[in-house]
């Protein structure tokens, strides 16, 4: 079925038209923005002009709406506004047959020195107990990601808790092992750590910086923020012990990849002043991520939340909180191009989507390939569809000692995508959002097919963000730019 999904917004001063089914955007002055929201069916045709001119009749001349008109037909005809959605089906079944691993998480440790009071893995040991995965459990993850990684050159590992750092001598281990055995093999391991920075010192700073292609490192925002939930086993803040050692982890890294990654709940609604707080310490790359959880959707009869079991359900977002939220991105988003003029610009991991040379076409409609490309492995070697799943029976695929058994589990991620998600399908933010969350859909609405909607609430808005951003940048290498022209 054919689906012309346009999708206008004005943001900042920006009129914005987003093309659902190729992808492009537009920038549009006022007459050709009022005309797309005036088309009667959602197509640019001669039979619709006449209507278009009544709506609009007496806010614009007629020759001008003529004239704009004319641009948007062109542009319709030329492939980059009311695009039916292409041959994409085949595309999948095509890449999805290969069936290649291409990333373990390790959770190297099942414990936690910090008991964070939103933690998803109930407070690091995934409810099974504190556990620390042995060496040779690690070696053997890394020689069942070789084994399956098919033709791949290059694959991944991520290690993964609880906190990871409790498990340093297995990481140190695992990251020498990983690599001697992928140069046998004629591959690549790029390797990430995420930690809460409690264990930093100057051996495992030097040994991160040293080996790590990638690092996460948990920090809430503003110190009031982050001591209010990540606290340790008696009760204290930890703020004081992670910042000064993760500027210094930054400082010396030399230039690789890092995040800052907060989470903001419903007791932070003004999380872009968390957001500022972490760029005014010095950090340039950062993400702070709603809170994972329940949400407040699907209630039960007694009014309880579904999903995940929560301890503190008052830290979870529900629908009210969706005015705030949307206007603080909003803000967030102003205030970083405010900077970007200051040249004190910093990258929100939300606002930086690629525009030009961003994901194939089969990641934009796959997303992170959980369940078939992506899999996590518990401390005794057991397979999950991610780490949000560890410690879920139901969602226990196999182990890495044999393979995966429960194929029937590895066939519902492997087909799950924005062409079997029937509100993905219709949404105009298919090919940026990718579908969201498996782990975020199941907890709400037990069902890796239906998107947790307060999430797509909010990723709608970070894109439209994200775009309007790059249209103010775009505008300031070339000012006055207005019509029905494409930014892509």
């Amino acid at each position: 079925m054919k689906r012309l999904m346009i999708h206008t917004f004005s943001l900042n001063g920006y009129n914005i038209a987003v093309d659902g089914g190729s992808g492009s955007i537009h920038v549009l002055d006022e007459i050709s923005f009022d005309i797309l929201r005036a088309m009667p069916d959602g197509t640019a045709h001669p039979a619709a002009f006449d209507e278009v001119v009544g709506r609009l009749k007496g806010a614009y001349p007629e020759d001008a709406i003529a004239e704009a008109y004319a641009e948007i037909k062109e542009l319709a005809e030329s492939g980059l506004l009311f695009t039916p959605d292409g041959d994409i089906d085949g595309i999948i079944g095509k890449e999805r047959g290969r069936g290649l691993l291409k990333a373990l998480c390790l959770n190297v440790s099942h414990d936690c020195d910090l008991r964070c009071r939103y933690c998803f893995a109930s407070k690091g040991d995934y409810k099974g107990g504190r556990k620390l995965m042995p060496a040779e459990t690690a070696f053997k993850a890394v020689d069942f990601l070789l084994e399956n990684s098919g033709n791949r050159r290059n694959v991944e590992i991520d290690f993964f808790g609880g906190e990871p750092l409790l498990n340093f001598e297995t990481i140190r281990k695992t990251v020498a092992y990983g690599r001697e055995t992928a140069e046998k093999a004629g591959k690549g391991i790029h390797f990430t750590v995420t930690t809460n920075g409690t264990l930093l010192d100057d051996e495992k700073t030097g040994f991160i910086n040293g080996n790590m292609d990638n690092v996460v490192i948990s920090i809430d925002g503003r110190k009031e923020v982050h001591d209010s939930m990540r606290c340790d086993r008696a009760g204290r803040g930890s703020y004081g012990r992670i910042v000064p050692s993760a500027l210094k982890l930054v400082e010396e890294r030399g230039g690789k990849s890092y995040f800052i990654r907060g989470t903001f709940t419903a007791k932070n609604l003004d999380f872009s002043r968390d957001v500022l707080h972490l760029a005014d310490l010095g950090f340039g790359e950062i993400s702070v991520e709603p809170v994972v959880g329940p949400g407040g959707w699907n209630k039960d009869a007694e009014g309880r939340l579904s999903g995940l079991e929560c301890e503190e359900e008052e830290f979870y977002l529900t629908e009210e909180h969706i005015p705030a939220i949307l206007a603080e991105y909003e803000r967030l988003a102003e205030e970083c191009l405010r900077r970007i003029g200051e040249n004190r610009g910093f990258r929100f991991y939300h606002f930086n989507l690629n525009l030009y040379d961003g994901p194939c076409l089969y990641k934009r409609i796959t997303a992170c390939g959980a369940g078939f490309e992506y899999l996590a492995v518990s401390p005794d070697g057991d397979l999950y569809p991610c780490h949000q799943f560890v410690g879920m029976n139901g969602f226990l695929m196999g182990d890495i000692y044999s393979g995966i058994k429960n194929e029937g589990l590895l066939e519902k991620f492997k087909g799950n995508s924005i062409l079997t998600k029937a509100k993905c399908r219709e949404c105009w933010a298919k090919l940026f959002c990718s579908g969201g969350c498996h782990a975020n859909a199941y907890f709400t609405n037990g069902n890796i097919d239906v998107p947790n909607e307060l999430s797509c609430i909010m990723q709608k808005k970070r894109i439209e963000c994200a775009i309007m951003i790059e249209a103010a940048r775009r505008d300031i290498i070339k000012p006055g730019f207005s019509g029905a022209g494409p930014l892509l």
